[in-house]
């Protein structure tokens, strides 16, 4: 290819809808929306080439135990066992993080220990130490995202990591307050959990639930992540809005557009497989256009929001204590291993 042929931009299937017919959806969504990989599958991100991963302790459990990634495992044991458990783990996320990193042109998220979700001073001093210790085996901050749980210590927490230039990835998310606190505290990314709300209500609703009828552009996953979308870019947020834990990919092309979309596995082939043409449906000139009044939100108005939604409340807590059990049965395959 020529320089000046390397130069040119992409064709947009918006223009030319032939051009789409010999593109993969995976690659239509790829010129709107930055493509994510959710795995900590070193194989599935060579294939789909995403520019970012995220990793979380549930993702990372289900890796060590397979025969493939059971060498990095064995090997944070071997060299640190001395250590706690906890410590243990931490090196196996720097193990794993730095193996994405040499894969993904982009950034990787490292979660902190959900057990720290409701301590602030804990989840800083976690962020600094996750970082000091990328740092000694020669990754720049940039490339990493710390996750944290968005609980409101979660979020003080982020607001004094971002101060200090280390960036945080807003995980568990499912409100808007929890979106607009993220946001006031100057958190690079957050990470609204699709697929968790839309479990909710789709188990609440029963038989009265309608895939037909409250699914597509009515899915109350999606429903929840364009209004973040859209309060972001009307009120001039910088904050990144990535669309995350996601059911079916009809969720995912109803957020073609959104900043980014972390994808498992599994649904970024069923992309790859597909030449279905993707539109885009989040645009930042039709947020700002949006009829959208700021939320102001402090300790006790983010406690009463959180609290009046129940669907967000049950997700956060049940997410804290989902990622904290596979946080303790990794600890229980370290100890084994001593």
């Amino acid at each position: 290819m020529s320089t000046a042929a390397a130069q040119l931009p992409p064709v947009s299937t918006a223009i030319c809808p032939l051009y789409a017919e010999t593109m993969t959806a995976l690659e239509q969504l790829k010129q709107y929306t930055t493509v994510v990989a959710d795995t900590g599958d070193f194989q599935s991100m060579k294939r789909y080439q995403p520019h970012d991963a995220t990793t979380n302790p549930s993702l990372i459990l289900k890796a060590v135990q397979s025969d493939a990634y059971r060498p990095l495992l064995e090997k944070a044991v071997r060299d640190h066992r001395e250590k706690s458990s906890a410590d243990i783990i931490d090196h196996l996320l720097i193990a794993f993080g730095t193996e994405i990193l040499a894969i993904v042109p982009g950034r990787v998220s490292t979660e902190v220990d959900a057990r720290l979700s409701f301590n602030t001073a804990a989840t800083i001093a976690k962020g600094e130490e996750l970082i000091r210790m990328y740092a000694a085996v020669g990754i720049p901050r940039e490339r990493i995202l710390i996750k944290i749980a968005s609980s409101w210590e979660g979020i003080c927490a982020a607001k004094v990591l971002q101060s200090q230039g280390i960036r945080c990835n807003m995980t568990l998310l499912f409100s808007l307050p929890q979106a607009v606190a993220c946001a006031e505290a100057g958190a690079q990314l957050i990470s609204p959990f699709v697929g968790r709300i839309y479990d909710w209500y789709k188990k609440n609703a029963g038989s009265n639930w309608d895939e037909a009828r409250d699914g597509g552009a009515n899915d109350p996953g999606v429903i929840s992540v364009r209004g973040i979308y859209d309060y972001y870019k009307k009120f001039g947020y910088t904050t990144e809005v990535m669309g995350a834990s996601f059911r079916s990919v009809s969720q995912i092309l109803e957020l073609a557009g959104c900043d980014l979309l972390t994808i498992s596995p599994d649904l970024l082939q069923q992309l790859q497989d597909s030449s279905q043409t993707v539109e885009r449906k989040l645009k930042p000139d039709a947020a700002a256009n949006a009829d959208l009044q700021r939320l102001a939100v402090d300790e006790a108005s983010f406690r009463y929001l959180l609290n009046d939604s129940a669907m967000a409340t049950e997700k956060l807590a049940e997410g804290i204590r989902q990622f904290s059990a596979d946080a303790i049965k990794l600890e229980k395959l370290i100890d084994a291993l001593r």
